[in-house]
């Protein structure tokens, strides 16, 4: 079962709960909240099976973003990856900033930037992977942590992004070991970048925010490095 749809059942739990608790103070009959949780959880299966989840994100995403925190960060974690990507030279070809976005655009998760990785694909296919494309998309997948810690002190999103990491890097036959090295050293790089990038990262999260184009964003970035 996917996070999301556990979440989704713990939810349904807790209005149950809530609700048994509740429901003699204003006369609910007890039938209604038990049909009501029957419901969800039925509906948390389905979309568990059927659309991987997808469903469940996009309603737990929208209901996250009643918080202006919830969307700031969103937006301050996908800026660092688009910055990142577009300082190394990585192309990118769209972003977005929520699940309902990104399930229009085929793209699992809350948000995110698409890239045009098949370079890497096309090295990884005949075994020979440069140590430049590899530090390069490594330091991209921890950007948007690396955002995130930044602005807000602490990361709260960004498990996607290790859980691609890891997977990346076993795929090249990395250990755990070096794994976690190389999870520093590349969250490391990614901040330093976003620091010494400041003013265009600042101008790149108000472009983002008013939900500009790849092109025009990539314009603010050199317009505010000059």
């Amino acid at each position: 079962m996917s996070q999301t749809a556990i979440n989704l059942v713990a939810i349904s739990v807790f209005l149950m709960t809530f609700s048994t608790l509740l429901g003699p103070l204003i006369h609910l009959s007890p039938t209604i909240p038990a049909l009501a949780t029957v419901t969800f959880l039925g509906i948390a299966t389905l979309d568990n099976f059927s659309f991987q989840g997808k469903g469940g994100t996009i309603f737990l995403d929208f209901l996250a973003r009643f918080s202006p925190e919830y969307k700031e960060r969103i937006l301050h974690h996908e800026a660092g990856h688009f910055l990142i990507a577009h300082l190394l030279e990585i192309p990118i070809t769209g972003y977005t900033l929520s699940a309902w976005e990104a399930w229009q655009q085929g793209q699992p998760g809350q948000g995110g930037v698409s890239i045009d990785d098949r370079e890497l694909t096309t090295q990884i296919e005949n075994g020979e992977i440069s140590p430049q494309i590899l530090d390069r998309y490594c330091t991209i997948l921890m950007a948007g942590i690396a955002a995130e810690t930044l602005i807000f002190d602490a990361p709260q999103g960004g498990n996607d992004d290790k859980i691609k990491l890891m997977q990346f890097l076993q795929v090249l036959g990395v250990s755990e070991d070096i794994y976690q090295q190389k999870q520093r050293f590349h969250l490391l790089q990614s901040k330093n970048l976003i620091q010494e990038n400041w003013e265009s990262y600042q101008a790149l999260v108000i472009a983002m925010r008013e939900g500009v184009s790849v092109e025009k964003c990539k314009k603010v970035i050199c317009e505010s490095a000059t």
